[in-house]
Parts: C-alpha cells; structure tokens; sequence
C-alpha cells in the first residue's frame, strides 16, 4: 500500500506531459523491447532491432531511452504494472479463488520476461536498489489481496502464504528452462499449485 492507503505503484517513467504521437512510440518500444528481450535476452538484444520492430528510427528510441539500462529499467516498470493492473481487474471477479489461479498465470508469463531483465539490472543496481525493492513491494501487495480475499471467500486454505506462492511460480519458470521442448508444462505445474491451495477437509 502507499501512503495514500491505495495499492502501492512503481515511480518513474516516461515524461509527462506527453504528446499523442511520442505516447505511442513510446508504448511501440516498451513493446518491441519486450518481444525482443524474451527472444535474445536482455544482454543481447540489438536496440536496432527494437526500434525496428517499433518502427521508428534509433534517433527516436535514444531521445526516449538515453542508454539500454534506461530501457531496461522502463521495460521492468512496465511489466510489474501491467502485472498489479491485471490484479486490480482479477479483484473485482465473482470468484475469488479463480481470480487468483488466473493472477498466479499472468505471474507466470511476466517471470519468464522477469528472468533476463532482473539478471541484467543486478549487474548496475545491485538486488537492493530502489526500482527492484518497488517492484517486488508491487508485486507481493498484488498477491496478498487476491490471496486474502480468496481466503476470506473460504476457496484457499487458510494458511497459505503470499511469499509462498510467488517463490513457487518462480520454481515453475526455473523448471519450464529445463523442458523447453514441453511449453504445456507451466500450466500443468501452476494447476499443481492451484491444488494444494484447496481448502483441507476436515479430518
């Protein structure tokens, strides 16, 4: 939460005012950037062809992002929001134990991204710098409410645990590296997850 009481946010990002156009090219790099990371890695990934994916020129994606470290920092910024703003939709579902099954897959995918970018941002800011310590604020707050609700509503056991669940999705998208030739295994393992959130019977 922030100091308002809402849902904590990540700081920073474009400039604003932004204009319309300048907007969207922004949006089309933030996008090609992480189609191409996801394909090459963030440490190979050629800029040159993020901007062409984005269709616009270097010249426009350097007045936007100075170095690759600032388009690695935006990207990140991006996903993690992208992340609590599907969260902030999820809440209002009828069930909240669906709710947080859909939740834990949209984790899942942004991990997979999450992997080359965090390994890439740790070599120039280090595990405790304040954009990564924000972010994962963003995401564990994402993952208590729909947890806690889901509890409230009686779908999940009552002692499951936030941090649990996020360091198991990240064990899932270790895992998936392992078997890139079985792309349903993810699923499989969140449905595995998703089972031993069910509420025991009494015994």
């Amino acid at each position: 939460m922030n100091a308002t009481g809402g849902p904590a946010t990540v700081q920073a990002g474009p400039p604003r005012p932004m204009r319309a156009d300048a907007q969207r090219n922004y949006q089309r790099l933030i996008d090609a950037a992480v189609a191409v990371f996801a394909e090459h890695g963030a440490d190979d990934a050629s800029l040159e062809e993020i901007a062409r994916r984005a269709g616009v020129g270097i010249g426009t994606l350097y007045r936007h992002f100075p170095s690759r470290q600032a388009l690695l920092e935006a990207v990140y910024r991006d996903q993690v929001e992208a992340v609590r703003a599907r969260a902030d939709e999820l809440l209002g579902y009828e069930s909240p134990g669906a709710a947080l099954a859909e939740w834990l897959r949209v984790l899942s995918a942004f991990s997979s991204t999450k992997r080359s970018l965090t390994s890439a941002l740790l070599e120039t800011l280090g595990k405790d710098s304040e954009l990564l310590s924000a972010c994962s604020t963003v995401i564990c707050g994402a993952a208590d409410e729909l947890l806690n609700r889901a509890k409230e509503a009686g779908e999940v056991r009552p002692d499951a645990d936030a941090r649990d669940l996020i360091r198991l999705v990240h064990a899932v998208n270790i895992a998936a590296q392992h078997a890139p030739a079985d792309p349903g295994q993810p699923d499989r393992l969140i449905g595995i997850i998703l089972d031993g959130l069910r509420p025991q019977p009494p015994g």
